[in-house]
């Protein structure tokens, strides 16, 4: 064990070194991820760790560790591809050597990532062993991802962070082990102090997180060199990814056009321009036109909706193809049965599955009458879709069956707010603001509904306003945006913009009001496509023609507000656009629920979301609260240490120089009289301090010796012609401290 140990602490450098190495590695798997696949990415990062832990725990040949590490590669990727259901084995062949040539066949192309990762691992371990090399390295590995970030759609600032900060550590390790090598002795005094160091390194580390934290948002000057790319080659905009289907919208105070419309997973950083993209993605066969609904969001954080982990955002359930699903029906509120056969264009993939509100049944997926990969989601009536594992890809084809309500406008129009909310608990999460949420901007809510008198006509009154006041336009001046907050800087700057601006609007204002709302996201009815006379279907005399073609250009976003009994009803408050939405009036006519202006408008609207993903090793919160626990406590203790020179700061600010060791005497001896006061120990004003004292050593006999010395102490200082010095004071304030303990003692 001694001998383990002692190879342990010989090879410190090796080890740390491959830690900073390791950080380097996952910027790469980071970068990586989204175009590997899930097995892939496995493989290759539990292989990097075993090789890391053996190196760092077994400190034995090289050879001996290399075989393991490469053992240690296929186990870990053999347990991957039966984790994954990638490799299912055979039970007609129970032997091993019998099922080894499947296993082998399985295993491609996953052993190669997984041993070429290990390779890498080793040759930059063994070449990076010098200064020189390390910034040779870690340049190489910014030079890679800077070039990677200007010229792809791909952000990697927090890449390049950790690896800078992986090459600085490197550096640092690198010096240390210098210092060990050339001053043996110096080395095994500063062995002696190892929490010093620690503490050390952990005040820098601290500093530069938090001032990496707080540095402000600064536009770029130039264009980015791949945007500047594609605008020099013709296509204006990034384009989508072909492997998520989400457009890689750069929404934001700096974007301004150089994104394309789309789908995106991440809506944390609304508002910015776009380019509407014509591409299809999808058609839609149903006898009823409707908003094809994907997602909900509730926490609005400022700049965007932040709840983007669908499996976060609430208990989840697996579903089932022919399964009725689990819904929050309005028990006021009538519903019909709508059937929709949705087929994907071309490779994009989504969380979700599509349909009209709500979904209450799944019929088939790509023709078949059984899929895994499906959850249900029945607070916010999402149909979620897991692809990962067991090689799942999007359905290109599914049926879903839709429950659509039937909403009772005018009985609806007359329900009070507490004949709505009076008997039910209203779930917070469609009511939270953030703390800063701007006060005027609640201010204008109250004002636009001040006519109102329910819930729903506060409701309308706000979307009344927000489509007559602001100017839809895909490309928002945003020099005009000086607030942070994404509603304030619409409704009171910018006063224009697309379905995004509107609908998180409406949403907050209406939550403003203490009216339930949320956030929902999917896409607009999309086009009916125009078939000749000949291969139109015949009914009752007239054209019949159910196929909608919807496009990334289609999509949208809008709200649904809670109205207790009568559920949750779809408001749109983008101009141009009306909800498809059946009321008892039109029941029996719905294909008269399209607005004509909207057939007019499309496809307008298209939703801008921030597509690029939260990549990287990334910094959370835990660590900004490490950071300034240990910067807080380093304070703490400069404090502590320096206590002596704060204890007369104020005074010395007051006189206006130094107080001398006389003046301190007199001033700690000031404080132990205002403790013994407190402690019931009055000094009389006729009385001097030795008469004082003579009295309390008769009250208080355990006190007796303490009071004495600091009586001698004070009228040495005040009357003495000796000379008192620094020290004396530090004792009066020494001596003090044993008096309180012998006051407490005494009691």
């Amino acid at each position: 064990m001694i001998r383990w140990w002692n190879g342990i602490k010989s090879s410190w450098h090796h080890s740390f070194s491959l830690l900073w190495l390791m950080v380097i590695a996952l910027q790469w798997i980071s970068y990586t991820e989204p175009f590997w696949l899930e097995e892939t990415t496995a493989a290759a990062l539990l292989t990097l760790a075993a090789a890391a832990i053996i190196e760092i725990l077994l400190p034995v040949k090289a050879i001996y560790r290399l075989l393991l590490e490469a053992a240690a590669a296929v186990y870990l990727t053999y347990r991957m591809i039966l984790h994954y259901g990638v490799y299912v084995p055979d039970p007609w062949l129970p032997e091993l050597r019998d099922r080894l040539p499947d296993i082998l066949s399985h295993m491609a192309p996953y052993i190669w990532f997984a041993l070429g990762a290990l390779a890498l691992l080793q040759l930059s371990s063994w070449w990076v062993s010098s200064k020189s090399r390390i910034l040779m390295f870690t340049g190489m590995n910014i030079a890679a991802f800077a070039a990677l970030d200007s010229f792809t759609s791909s952000i990697l600032w927090q890449e390049v962070a950790w690896t800078v900060s992986a090459g600085m550590g490197w550096l640092v390790t690198q010096h240390l082990r210098s210092f060990q090598l050339h001053y043996p002795r110096g080395w095994t005094y500063l062995l002696k102090y190892p929490f010093k160091i620690a503490i050390n390194a952990a005040i820098i580390f601290s500093l530069v997180i938090i001032t990496g934290v707080n540095m402000p948002d600064v536009r770029p000057t130039l264009t980015d060199p791949y945007t500047a790319w594609q605008e020099w080659n013709g296509n204006g905009g990034t384009s989508s990814s072909g492997s998520s289907g989400l457009s890689d919208s750069g929404a934001g105070p700096a974007s301004a056009g150089g994104t394309t419309s789309g789908y995106s997973t991440d809506d944390d950083n609304l508002g910015g321009g776009f380019n509407f993209d014509y591409s299809p993605v999808m058609t839609v066969t149903s006898n009823l036109r409707s908003y094809m609904r994907g997602e909900t969001r509730s926490v609005y954080s400022g700049s965007g909706w932040s709840d983007d982990d669908p499996f976060a955002r609430g208990s989840v359930a697996g579903a089932e193809v022919g399964q009725t699903l689990d819904r929050n029906a309005a028990s006021k509120v009538q519903t019909r049965e709508l059937e929709q056969t949705v087929k994907i264009l071309g490779g994009n993939s989504y969380p979700v599955l599509f349909g009209g509100y709500s979904i209450a049944e799944v019929n088939s997926i790509n023709g078949e009458n059984a899929s895994g990969g499906l959850f249900w989601r029945r607070e916010g009536s999402e149909l979620l879709w897991e692809s990962a594992g067991n090689g799942r890809v999007y359905p290109r084809e599914y049926v879903v069956t839709s429950q659509v309500p039937v909403v009772p406008v005018q009985e609806l129009n007359n329900q009070t707010y507490d004949q709505l909310y009076g008997g039910t608990e209203i779930d917070q999460q469609y009511l939270q603001l953030p703390n800063n949420f701007p006060e005027r901007v609640r201010e204008l809510a109250e004002k636009v509904t001040v006519q109102g008198q329910t819930p729903y006509e506060k409701t309308a009154l706000l979307q009344q306003y927000l489509q007559q006041t602001f100017p839809y336009t895909n490309q928002p001046d945003l020099s005009r945006r000086k607030s942070k907050d994404l509603v304030e800087s619409f409704l009171f700057e910018i006063m224009e913009g697309y379905c995004d601006y509107y609908s998180t609007a409406l949403v907050t204002m209406a939550r403003s009001l203490d009216i339930p709302a949320r956030w929902v996201k999917g896409y607009a009815p999309g086009e009916q496509a125009q078939l000749p006379d000949n291969l139109a279907i015949q009914q009752g005399g007239e054209l019949l023609n159910n196929n909608y073609t919807i496009t990334n250009a289609d999509a949208h976003s809008w709200a649904e507000v809670y109205f207790g009994e009568y559920g949750w009803i779809p408001v749109e408050a983008t101009p141009g656009f009306t909800t498809p939405l059946l009321t008892q009036s039109q029941e029996d006519m719905p294909e008269a629920t399209a607005a004509p202006e909207e057939e007019e408008a499309q496809p307008e609207p298209a939703e801008v979301n921030n597509g690029t993903q939260n990549q990287g090793f990334h910094m959370g919160m835990w660590m900004v609260a490490a950071a300034v626990a240990v910067l807080l406590s380093w304070i703490g203790f400069l404090l502590w240490q320096r206590r002596f020179s704060l204890r007369f700061f104020l005074q010395r600010l007051r006189n206006g120089q130094p107080l001398s060791p006389v003046q301190k005497v007199e001033a700690e001896t000031a404080r132990w009289v205002r403790y013994a006061r407190r402690k019931g120990m009055l000094k009389e004003e006729h009385e001097t301090l030795r008469e004082s004292v003579d009295r309390w050593r008769h009250e208080r006999p355990a006190a007796s010796g303490n009071l004495t010395k600091l009586l001698q102490m004070f009228e040495r200082a005040k009357y003495s012609p000796e000379v008192i010095e620094d020290k004396d004071w530090r004792s009066v304030y020494t001596e003090a401290l044993r008096l309180r303990k012998s006051i407490k003692s005494g009691k």
